[in-house]
């Protein structure tokens, strides 16, 4: 294993427990509970386990089903929604090669989400929202009638709903107010910038930071950070990805929160206890555990 294959050392541990709000165990190594006894040594106690299609939906319900510090939230990505619908003979997908099945199996593929979305386990709806860097416009009506869906489905379970917004943000927002948003709205991996923050917050929508909001080049998220109102702020990894400097490129975990919280601590000007007290809480409301 190379250095950049290693995982990154345990962070000095948080004196007050937090959530990690976003994180897809299925797609890091070792097993779900190894994952979480570490996390747990670093004072990470809860993670919110996201589904991005049928199978991996199923998944994060089952997990949460068997973890009593596992919450699920259930999805089709806003990237699969096309890939249902127009095929995927790249097969970028995990599921390989797969042609393509109309609006029939996009519409199979959302009642298998309903159907989870109704589970006592499952506490979000999501990631859905929209995705211009990945999909193209030949997919952008899929991902849109599939986005909306999602909004309908959150809402009639009163669940909340967790959004993908990539390159999308106009957008995303417009599909938000016209179908009206549930009452517990996350921007996962919030990509925005400030002004985009002052328009969310207004709305009560959370924003939960991943570690790209430590990276050079992210100005606009710290900018955004700056300006969030506390009570709407929360933490996520989006492990495997998104790993927080000076560890960028190699592996993401639930563990690593800690590193995030210290920068956004510092961003804020506030201490990391105060920090991690107010995400704790947020994380409890946005997923009402």
């Amino acid at each position: 294993m190379s250095a950049k294959d290693a995982p990154p050392p345990l962070p000095e541990p948080l004196l007050v427990e937090v959530a990690d709000s976003h994180t897809h165990l299925d797609m890091q190594s070792g097993t779900v509970e190894e994952a979480l006894v570490k996390a747990a040594a670093v004072g990470v106690t809860t993670v919110v386990q996201v589904g991005c299609d049928v199978k991996g939906s199923q998944w994060a319900a089952e997990t949460a089903a068997a973890h009593e510090h596992v919450h699920a939230a259930v999805a089709l990505h806003p990237n699969e929604a096309p890939r249902i619908v127009l095929g995927d003979p790249d097969g970028w997908s995990r599921q390989g090669a797969r042609e393509g099945g109309g609006d029939a199996a996009l519409d199979d593929a959302l009642a298998e989400i309903d159907r989870l979305a109704a589970l006592p386990y499952v506490r979000g709806v999501g990631e859905t929202g929209l995705d211009f860097f990945r999909t193209g416009p030949e997919g952008i009506a899929a991902q849109e009638r599939s986005f909306r869906a999602h909004i309908e489905i959150a809402k009639r379970h009163g669940k909340a709903l967790v959004i993908h917004d990539r390159e999308a943000h106009a957008d995303v927002l417009r599909v938000l107010d016209e179908e009206g948003a549930p009452e517990r709205t996350v921007f996962h991996c919030y990509s925005g910038d400030a002004a985009m923050a002052e328009i969310c917050a207004a709305k009560g929508y959370y924003m939960s930071f991943a570690g790209n909001v430590t990276f050079k080049n992210a100005q606009h998220l710290r900018d955004a950070l700056a300006v969030a109102p506390l009570e709407l702020v929360l933490v996520e990894t989006d492990a495997p990805f998104l790993t927080p400097a000076p560890y960028r490129g190699r592996p993401n975990a639930p563990y690593l929160i800690p590193v995030t919280v210290r920068a956004m601590a510092e961003v804020r000007g506030i201490g990391e206890n105060d920090l991690a007290e107010a995400i704790a809480v947020n994380t409890a409301r946005a997923f009402d555990y």
